[in-house]
């Protein structure tokens, strides 16, 4: 993310913790956060808490351009990003400088790749994606709009993820598997087979759940 002006950061909720640090840790400057949760006002690790997402037309009015979407929950996530740019923002991609990206990677708007995460040769991400805290994105993988990868899973090479589907914390999936969209695996799952949309999988290796798992819901909220 190069150097520009500062970022408005949308949410205050624990996903906001590792985006203000990111966005620090890459030089950015933060204009403040825009949450529509109790508790307006106050300061999230120094950042203001400027309101509601009401704000944003009024904030984009006054000269900010870019945002970033501190949400973990992958519909809510979507949902604002795209409320970001019909309000006339951007959502540059921001990537953790401890990250490691392949050059042959290609980023949509709004992907936020953290701390110690990697991407392989010829990866591509689609908007908002969000890879989290050390998880592995390997080669010719596809991550469709809104996916996540919770800390430390990994996508073995040539794996495709549907838009919104999440792979919690410690979930692994073969080489060349493909996920629907709205699936979620559940923390520390293995996935050996194609997904279709909207599966919930736990268990090693994976098998379709009849209800979420323990965790499960908060893993669709990780980090915000």
């Amino acid at each position: 993310m190069p150097a520009s002006g500062p970022v408005l950061v949308i949410g205050a909720g624990g996903h906001a913790l590792v985006v203000i640090e990111a966005l620090r840790a890459s030089g950015r400057a933060i204009a403040g956060l825009l949450d529509d949760g109790p508790g307006a006002g106050g300061l999230v690790l120094g950042c203001a808490r400027l309101g509601g997402t009401d704000l944003l037309q009024a904030l984009r009015a006054q000269g900010l351009a870019e945002a970033a979407v501190a949400i973990g929950d992958n519909a809510t996530r979507a949902a604002l990003g795209a409320r970001c740019e019909a309000a006339g923002f951007t959502l540059p991609a921001l990537v953790h400088p401890a990250a490691l990206v392949s050059p042959s990677a290609t980023l949509g708007a709004g992907c936020q790749v953290m701390a110690r995460a990697v991407l392989g040769p010829l990866a591509r991400l689609g908007r908002l994606v969000l890879v989290n805290t050390g998880a592995i994105v390997e080669h010719e993988c596809q991550l469709g709009e809104a996916a996540h990868l919770g800390p430390g899973a990994v996508l073995c090479g040539g794996v495709k993820l549907g838009a919104r589907t999440l792979v919690a914390a410690g979930a692994v999936v073969r080489p060349a598997v493909t996920l629907g969209a709205d699936v979620l695996v559940a923390p520390g799952a293995a996935v050996t087979g194609p997904v279709p949309d909207g599966a919930r999988l736990g268990g090693v290796p994976a098998r379709p759940m009849r209800s979420p798992a323990p965790g499960a819901s908060d893993a669709q909220k990780c980090h915000g």
